[in-house]
This record gives structure tokens, sequence and C-alpha cells, in this order.
């Protein structure tokens, strides 16, 4: 016994080993093993609606396997005609041709080749048959009312699942309560019928959504007789009580079935939903109640439903297993039913036979171990037959396990371990290959690879090897296995390379060996420069509102650039890359921007760069920053008559220290509801004193300051009242306001509301002249001004004003000084003489009056003047009297802007605060010449190649006895350098006009004109004008009008055109008519013949018109021989008379009608020259 348990023992361990090894191999196709199914059907359902039926079963294997079905455990014939057969597998299909029926059934497919036979689990094809109630005929139910009565439903049988519905024939549900019930299997319950219960279309409906199909029951009915007819009475009220107490009764169960006793036993397979139901008929209707014995019932799990007749757990485990009970009552009794719940389990697998690939002479296990309720039975095959058929079955064989020791290639199959109880069988099969092979690597020779610096390598060698292989790799020029703890060798080959440098690059070759031989590989290493990343700004404060941009900037590899992938994310969460559908939120590639910012955008934001080989993050922390949340839960203590303590308690600061505290108040009985400042207080304090004023009802708030600004208001406080007391300041800013003579008007600032302290404010006003040795006189009024009479004028008086409440006087009044009021002065100064400074300007002096004849406070003194006549013509100017006023105490001023060469008489006078005095005795004096202002204009007239004629005006002022002009000129070409300036004294002041000669051709000139009086010349008028050349028509424009050519010229045009018209006259006598001429005569426009009238009205001006507007143009621009021959083409050609046709222009021919041509024979010469 001992050595058994030893080697028992022996095998168990060896178990992991040897799976580790098995596991870890796939089994190339160029390697011979045995078949192995890869693909396969579950149950499958022959739907009416299909075209076809499908059954799979693939397998892989070398050889290629050979396929064979088994339906209900016997041999199916591929072969039959009725089926279509896949190529190369063994999938069929059946087509929906009316005869699958025939083919429903438990299939099995077998895989085969000469290494192993590989078998399918059981693939079921369910051929549903289409549901129908039978015919019958259903006799009527008639019960009387209160009696129980079950209507039975037996739905047909069905693919599930079925759902059931009691209906009328126009398809309303019959309504279902604590009365009527509809039980799992379709029966519809009443536990006492009433009259309304009464119809004859009770339908039970049984739907197969699978097969969409939906069958009906043939109606019932159902007739329920009243009481109220089997007994004599007249009163309705008795005959129902009466009723009702003949059919009162206890409950009595119907569901269960009374047959089925007081108890019964479900079961459940784990994981499903378990339902119980309870039904009792009664009167009154009886109510059902659920409860465990023993426990209580799964929290969570547990529902009742239809009114508490049905218990539903869902996920049943074992734990639910055990009795429950069910109790129906009414007040006259109980009925009760005990479920004992059974709970069972389909097979599981706990551990499944693997596959393995094994050497020569090597030793395996199988391990097959399930569970289940009942306990599942395990059974062994081998390729597909009992193992008991087996001629290599192994070396010790077990329920749950086979081991094998020794292992041969004849040893190779298909080993399968089915684990079957009641309620199913599952099948799980395992491969045992025998193979002695030379390793194949799996893996392509010189396989690129390429990672990023510092990150790990892997370059790939996979491969099969049997008997087991040893994997090393080596640099191709290095030639010698790789070390360090930077390299290392997974189980399949992949060699890693951790934290890569740019000296890993280069070529690596891979070898496997076993005992059987080795093969190699070589693989390429790139190395790329790592992505690198940075989010800026970093950990920015917005305040609220405002715009956030975060750039993201990257660097990466210029071989990683095409797979470069920029994304952005907050706290974790990805952004799309539309950002959000209000367009607050864009990204824009290397841009967040955030639009608006909201106290929910603070966080942490990361940007991150992929690439097809490595990734980089940085990130930055958002803090949004916005005013305080209002301070809160005010509190007042230390309650005092001028004090009171504040204290608060702080909001929220939004990420943005407060900086300090508003303390407001309002409780101004002048302006109730406005709140005022108090004082403000550092953000680090939350409580504080307030010193207060007395008689004021104080309700205090609080406002939290940041540099984002300020909180909104805190909620105020409770009122705190302060007791009056006596005034604690007087008046300010005490003064006088007087409009008579005598009288002095006192006014002050009155005192604030916040200042009077108490109720029945006024003001003592006591006054007495400054310096007199008497009593004050006094007055109390209750408004801020007092109206005092004194015996004289401007008088110094001393005042006080004293605020007085009920409770008492304010502090003692400091005095002022006010004087009484004004009166006008009432003597004049005396002037000393007027000195002439220049011709515009003269200086006064005057004698100052005295004080005493002030009455008042001197301000100043005012001169007034005229202008009497002018020196220049002697002509008497009327009087426009001048001011200009001197303040303080001063006897002299200037009177400037006088007119030059004029007679003026001037005054002075004393003014104080209440008017200005009498007038001094007028003082006449005299001005001097001065220089003449500018000419008014000055204007080339006429020019020529090097004369010029200059015309000009008078000045506006003369100012003295004009004497003469200063004409200057100099050359001023388009060049910045100017000419010499020439003088020409013109000394004739009537003349004006002046005619330059010896001038240069060609030039441009400026010229300046001054006038002059004896006490020299004024300021200038300028003009610019040029030459002409040689050879030009220079006198062309010069009297053009008495040019001798000129006049017959127009004599010429004027006959022709007279001629012109005679004939048009005796060919329209004659019957002809121009075609211009009759369409105007027909349709006439007023517009245009308007404008035709205002045309040659124009022209009928003055010859000289055009010719000035000629002579300006050739003084300027040079452009004389253009006009000329402009002029000579429209006289002397005929294309401005006639059209293409040979008629008149039709504006000539309107104008001669209207008699223009004849008021003014000039026009013919005007209307070519203006054209």
């Amino acid at each position: 016994m001992e050595v058994l348990l030893n080697g028992r023992g022996l095998i168990i361990s060896l178990i992991f080993l040897l799976l580790k090894f098995s596991t870890a191999i796939e089994i190339p196709l160029s390697v011979q093993q045995v078949p192995t199914i890869t693909k396969q059907s579950k149950v499958q359902v022959a739907f009416p609606f299909d075209e076809y039926f499908q059954i799979e079963c693939e397998a892989k294997g070398n050889p290629e396997p050979i396929f064979m079905w088994t339906k209900d455990d016997k041999h199916f014939n591929l072969s039959d005609p009725r089926i279509i057969v896949s190529n190369n597998s063994g999938t069929f299909k059946i087509p929906n041709e009316g005869h699958i029926s025939h083919f429903q059934g438990k299939y099995r497919c077998f895989a085969s080749n000469k290494l192993g036979v590989a078998m399918s689990e059981e693939i079921e094809f369910v051929v549903p048959s289409v549901p129908k109630f039978p015919k019958e005929k259903i006799d009527p139910l008639e019960v009387e009312e209160g009696d129980p009565i079950v209507l039975p439903c037996n739905p047909p049988k069905g693919l599930p699942p079925l759902h059931i519905y009691w209906m009328n024939i126009e398809l309303e549900h019959i309504e279902q309560d604590e009365r009527v019930y509809m039980s799992q299997k379709g029966d519809l319950y009443f536990a006492n019928v009433e009259e309304k219960d009464s119809r004859n279309d009770y339908c039970c409906f049984a739907a197969f959504p699978r097969l969409r199909t939906i069958v009906q029951k043939m109606p019932m009915k159902l007739t329920v007789n009243s009481l109220k007819h089997a007994i004599d009475s007249s009163s309705s009220t008795e005959i129902g009580s009466q009723a009702n107490s003949i059919k009162q009764r206890k409950p009595r169960l119907l569901l269960p079935p009374t047959e089925s006793g007081s108890e019964s036993s479900v079961t459940v397979l784990k994981g499903d939903t378990l339902l119980l139901e309870c039904f009792a008929e009664g009167l009154p209707t009886p109510q059902v109640d659920w409860k465990k014995m023993g426990s209580d019932l799964p929290k969570g799990r547990e529902t009742k439903e239809n009114y508490g007749k049905t218990l539903k757990i869902e996920n049943v485990s074992y734990r639910d297993k055990g009795n429950y009970r069910c109790t129906a009552s009414n007040f006259l009794g109980t009925a009760t039913h005990d479920f004992h719940v059974i709970v069972e389990e389909p097979p599981r697998w706990t551990k499944k036979p693997q596959s393995g690939v094994y050497s020569t002479g090597s030793s395996g296990i199988l391990l097959c171990e399930a569970e289940g309720e009942p306990q599942p039975t395990i059974k062994w095959r081998v390729n597909g037959s009992p193992i008991d058929n087996h001629p290599f079955a192994g070396d010790v064989v077990f329920p749950r396990e086979i081991s094998f020791t020794n292992l041969q290639p004849n040893h190779t199959a298909v080993y399968q371990c089915e684990a079957s109880n009641v309620h199913g069988t599952i099948l799980a099969s395992a491969n045992i290959d025998v193979v002695d092979v030379r390793p194949l690597i799996q893996t392509k020779d010189e396989e690129n690879y390429a990672t990023v610096v510092g990150y790990s390598a892997f370059l790939d060698c996979k491969f099969f090897a049997s008997p087991e292989a040893i994997v090393s790799w080596q640099k191709v020029e290095e030639a010698k296995p790789l070390e360090g703890k930077r390299y290392h060798i997974h189980e399949n080959g992949t060699l890693q390379i951790n934290r890569t440098t740019e000296e890993d690059a280069g070529s690596y070759s891979c070898w496997v060996e076993n005992a059987i031989g080795k093969t190699a590989v070589t693989a390429n290493l790139d190395i790329r420069n790592a992505t690198k990343l940075r989010v800026s700004p970093k950990n920015p404060r917005v305040p609220k509102s405002h715009m956030l941009e975060l750039h993201c900037e990257s660097e990466c590899d210029s071989h990683l650039k095409h797979s470069l992938k920029l994304s952005w994310s907050k706290d974790g969460e990805a952004f799309e890359m539309n950002a959000t559908e209000d367009g607050r939120i864009i990204i824009d590639g290397t841009n967040l921007t955030i639009s608006n910012v909201t106290l929910e955008d603070r966080g942490v934001y990361s940007c991150t760069a992929l690439t097809a080989l490595d990734s980089a993050a940085d990130i930055t922390q958002v803090t949004v920053l916005d005013v305080p949340d209002p301070p809160e839960g005010l509190h007042l203590s230390e309650r005092q008559n001028r004090s009171v303590r504040l204290t608060w308690e702080a909001g929220d600061d939004h990420n943005s220290n407060i900086s300090e505290y508003i303390i407001e108040f309002e409780g101004n009985k002048e302006e109730p509801g406005r709140w005022e400042e108090l004082t403000r207080v550092q953000g680090k304090e939350t409580t504080l004193v307030l010193h207060l004023a007395p008689y004021v009802r104080y309700q205090f708030r609080v406002i939290a300051v940041n540099e984002v600004g300020r909180s909104q208001p805190s909620q105020p406080s409770d009122h705190h009242e302060t007791p009056p007391a006596a005034p604690d300041k007087n008046p300010r800013h005490i003064r006088v306001q007087a409009s008579q003579p005598k009288e002095m008007i006192i006014k002050w600032e009155p005192l604030k509301s916040m200042e009077q302290n108490g109720p029945g404010l006024e003001y003592r006003v006591s006054w007495k002249p400054q310096g007199a040795p008497m009593e004050w006189e006094e007055e109390t009024v209750t408004n801020h001004t007092l109206r005092v009479m004194t015996p004289t004028v401007y008088a110094p008086y001393d005042v006080q004003v004293q605020a007085v409440n009920q409770l008492g006087s304010g502090p003692e009044p400091q005095s002022v000084t006010l004087y009484s009021g004004e009166d006008y002065p009432d003597t004049a100064p005396v002037i000393h003489g007027v000195d002439i400074i220049n011709s515009t300007l003269v200086k006064v002096s005057w004698s100052t009056i005295p004080k005493d004849r002030v009455h008042g406070h001197l301000k100043g003194y005012q001169i007034n003047w005229w202008k009497t006549k002018s020196l220049l013509d002697g002509r008497t100017h009327p009087k426009e009297v001048n001011t200009l006023r001197f303040s303080g105490q001063r006897n002299h001023g200037m009177v400037p802007s006088l007119d030059a060469f004029s007679e003026f008489h001037l005054t002075v006078l004393a003014y104080n605060s209440k008017g200005a005095g009498p007038e001094s005795e007028p003082y006449t004096f005299q001005t001097p010449e001065g220089v003449p202002e500018q000419p008014t204009f000055l204007k080339v007239i006429k020019v020529d190649k090097d004369t010029a004629t200059l015309s000009w005006g008078l000045p506006t002022k003369l100012n003295g006895n004009l004497t003469g002009y200063l004409l200057q000129y100099q050359i001023i070409n388009d060049t910045y350098e100017i000419g010499e300036l020439n003088d020409i004294n013109i000394t004739t002041p009537s003349k004006p006009s002046w005619r330059l000669s010896n001038l240069s051709a060609t030039t441009k000139y400026k010229f300046y004109l001054r006038a002059c009086t004896s006490k020299g010349c004024g300021k200038p008028v300028t003009e610019e004008s040029s030459t002409l050349g040689e050879g030009k028509y220079a006198g062309l424009y010069d009297d053009i009008s008495t040019q001798g050519w000129f006049i017959g010229l127009m004599c010429a045009v004027a006959l022709l055109t007279l001629m012109l018209l005679t004939v048009c006259f005796v060919k329209r006598n004659r019957g002809g008519k121009y075609s211009v001429k009759e369409k105007e005569d027909l349709h006439p426009d007023p517009e245009v013949q308007s404008v035709k009238d205002e045309t040659f009205g124009e022209y009928s001006d003055s010859d000289e018109k055009p010719l000035k507007g000629s002579l300006r143009s050739l003084n300027r621009n040079m452009q004389a021989t253009e006009s000329a021959d402009s002029l000579v083409e429209y006289g002397e050609g005929d294309h401005g008379l006639f059209n293409e046709d040979g008629s008149f222009i039709g504006a000539y021919t309107g104008s001669k009608e209207k008699g223009s041509v004849e008021s003014n024979g000039s026009s013919t010469a005007t209307f070519p020259l203006r054209a």
C-alpha cells in the first residue's frame, strides 16, 4: 500500500511539469499529428422560414482528416442525395424542402487519419412541429357567484420559450388581480367569481417567439349566476349581505393541486430561476404569504409577483435548497403547502485533459475531473472508442486520470473524456502526439524589428521541437551568446532586450537545438529616438469665464512622424477630436482651447503622443479661479451700546485665497434698504468687533474678496439696535450767504442720519460782532439755515452752531468768522493816464478807492473801452463797449487787441461780491499807425514766355495810410532748390496790378505781395505761376472774341446752319420728313426736351465764360495747343452737326423749334466749344 501511495505521489508531482511543457507547444501542420476538431455546430433548430440548415464540423491534422458522422449513435450516410456536403470538411447542409423531419436527431462528427480519430460533441438537430390547439367543442361553464373555477388552457407543445396570454375576442387582456390568477402552465384561476366575470369570449393565446407563431384556443363561455335571484327579499342590501354570508369559506389551495398533498418536491438547476406558485380559492379572497423554513428568504434575489402568489428567486445556488412554505389565509382560516426545493447541477469541468507533444521514451499524464449534482460519471474514449478497445491504453488508468511511461509513436491518439449525469453530458478531448523532429523555426529569416531608445525590444524566434530544445541568441558580428541582465530569452524563443541603447542596433542570430539537430534564423534591430512631449503653460490659473489655451509640443524620430498621433484627456477621460458639441472646447491638433471657462473645467489635462513604437505624455494642472462663495453663518455676540462682535464662516475661495472681507451695514433711516461699507478686515480673519453709532437698528452682511473679484453678499445677520445718545459732533462747513446789505444768512452742512445719535435733532446757532464785549445772541432751528439782520454792512461776526437732541447737546462748538451782507462800492477810481505800448496795446493806470468805500470784499477793477472813430477816414463808429477785469487790489492793467490808427474812450470801476461800482470819467486816447494786413488776394491774370501780369486786392485793414506795396518773386521749379528773391517797391498805392518783365521762359515762379504804411509792411499774400515756352500759341486766348478769324468762323457757321434749316423747311413743305424728326413728333420725350432746353440756355451766356476757363487751364497746365486744336476741330468739321444718315442731330433740331438759335446767334460758336 505504501509503495502504491508513493508511486501515485510521484506521478502527481510530475503533472505540472508535464502540463507546462505540453501546453506551451503548438504543432505546425507540416509535422504529422492527430486530427483536431476546430469548429462544430451546437444545437441546430430547423426554423420553417430558413432556406437551409447547416451542420458544421471542421478539423485539422496531418495527414488531412477524413470525416464520418453518426446519428443517434448509428452511422449516418453522407452520400444521401437530400443533403449537400462541403469539400475538405465534414460540414453538410440540409435544404428546407419539406422532408427535414427525417433528419431530426443527435449527430456526432468523427475526423480521422492514420494517427487517430477526433470526435465532436453531440449536435442536436431539432425539427419543431407547428404548434396547434386541438379542434374541440368546449362546453359552456356555469357557476354561482362566489364559487371558484379554473379555465384550462393546455397549450400545445412547441419550441420554447412559451408565452401564454388570456384575452377576449377583441384582444383585450383579461385583468388579473388578487382574485384572478394565471398559473405557470397557463390555466386561469378564479378564487371566487363575481357577476362581472360572465363573458363568452375567454381565449387562451400561446406565443412561440422563436417560431414567430401565436395560436389561439377556442373561446370559452363562463356564466356567473347571481345569488340575489335565488333569495326572495325586497332589500338589495340585505340580498348582497345574505349572498356573501352563504358563500363565505376558508381558503383551499388550488395550486399546487389537491392531489399533490400538503407538500411537494421541486428540482431547480444551479444558476436558474426558482418559481414557486400558490393559489387558493375562498371568500373573502385569501392572501398568500411565503417563508423559508429554518432561515430567511435570500435578500436581493427574491421577489414576490402576481399579488404574492409567485415566489421568484434568481440565480439559484446550493444554499437556496430547503423547505419553503406558502400560507393562504382569510379571516375564516388558513391553508398551507410546503415545497421541498432540490438544487442540482449539470456536469462542469474542474480539470480538463490537456493535449501534449511528447518525445519517444518520455512520460505523460491526462487528468479529467468534473463536478455536478448528481455527481457526474467519467468515461474515457480513445479515438472515439471505449478505452478498453485500445491496444495501448497506457500504464495506469484511473477514472479521473491516465498516466503514461516510456511513450512510443504508436501511443499517438486522441483521448476523449465524457462527464455525464441526468442533466447532461460534456466532452473534452486531448491529443497525445509522440514526435521526434529537428527544431522547426516558424519565424521568418531576416525579419526587421525596431524600438525606441530606453524601451524594450522583442525579437521573435517561434519554434517547434521535440524532444525539448535549447534556444540561444547572439549578435552576428560577435558570434557569442548574449549575456547580462538586460537580455532575457522567453520559453517561446523570443529575445527581450531591456533599456535599449543605440549600440543595440544590428543583426542577431537565434539558434534552436535539440537531440535531433539545430536550426538558426537572423533578425535585424533598428533603434529610434524616443518621442518627447511638453505641455504649456504649466499649471495655469485661469479666472472663470476667461479663455484657456493649452499647447502640446512634441518631438519624435523622423521614421515615426507618419504614425504620430496626439490626443488630449482630462482626469483620465479622453476628449473627442471634435471636442464638445457647443464648440466651447476646440481641439486643433496640438492646441486645446476652452472658451468661457467654468469651474467644471478644472483638473489634470494630459497630452499623449502615440507612435508605432512608443508613447509619451505630459500633464498640466488647470486651476479655475472664481470669486469666492458668500460667507455663511453670520453670528452676533458681545452686544454693547456702541459695539458688537460679528463672526462668520468663510465660503469656498475657488482656488484663490481670500485677501479681505468687506463688512457692510444697513440701518440708515433716511435711506432704508441701502447698504454702506462699514469696515474691512484681512482675509485670514473671520471675526471682528464693530464700532457702532447710537440710535441705529443695524443689520450686517459680509463680502469676500480675492484676486478675481468680490463674492455675492452673505445673507444678512440678525438685527442689532443701539440706544440713543447725545450728538458726538457739530455741523461742519458753516458759511454765510447774503443777497441784501446788512443781511447774514447762515448755512451749514446738516448731520447725517447716522450722526444724529438720537431723536429730536436741532441746531443751536449763536452769534455776536467780532471783538464786541456783548452777550451772544442765539436761536435754535430744526433746519440747516438761519437769516440774521445786522446793523452794519460787511461787518465781521463770530458764529457757532451746536447740534442738540433729546438726550443732550453736542461738544462745545468752534467759532467761525462770517461777514454780514455787502453793498455796491460807492465811488469810482481816478484814471491817471494811458501809456501807448504799440498800435494795438496800451497800459492804463488809476488810483484805488478807499477800503471803507468798497462796502464789501474788493474783488478787483474793471476797464471798459470803445472805439469812437478811425483816424484814417475820420468815420465815427457806433459805441461797442469792451470789458476786461483785473482781480485783486491793483492800480494798472494792459488793454490788448485795439485797432491801430483809431480814437478810443476808456473808463475804470471797482467791483466786489455784490457787484460793480460807478465808472470813472471817460478818458480819450489814440492809437498810432501800424502795418497793414495782407492783401485780400493775388492773381496772375496774364502770362507770356518772359512776362507776367499780376492783380491784387486791398487789405481788409489798412491800419494807417497806405504808402505802397513790396512785390517779391523767385524761381521755384520742381526741385528743392529755390532761386534768389527779387524785390520791387511799388510806390503807387492806388494801382491794383503790375506787369513783370524779363522773366525766363518755361519757368515756375512764386510771387509775394505785402502792403506797406509808414510803420512798415504787413504779411504777404502768395501765388505761383509758370511762363510759356518758345513757339506756343501764347496769345490764342488773349481777347479771342476780338480776333478777326474767330468772328469770320462764327459767321460762316451761322450761315451754313441757316442754309441747312432752309433746305429742311422746303423739304418738309413738299411732304418729306427726316426719320429722326418724325419719331420725335410721334413720341415726344418731355425729360429729353427739358434737358435740351437747359443745355442751350447754358450756352446763351456771354462769350467770355468759356474763354476764361481756357485761360485758367493755359496758365496751370500748358495745354493751350490742345484746346485750340479742339476749337478748330469743332468749329470747322461737319461731324458735330450730322448723323451717319445725313440727318440733323435731334438735340439741334429740338432747340431750333424752341427758338434758341434765333434768340442768341452766338450759340453756334459756344456749342462745339463746350461739347
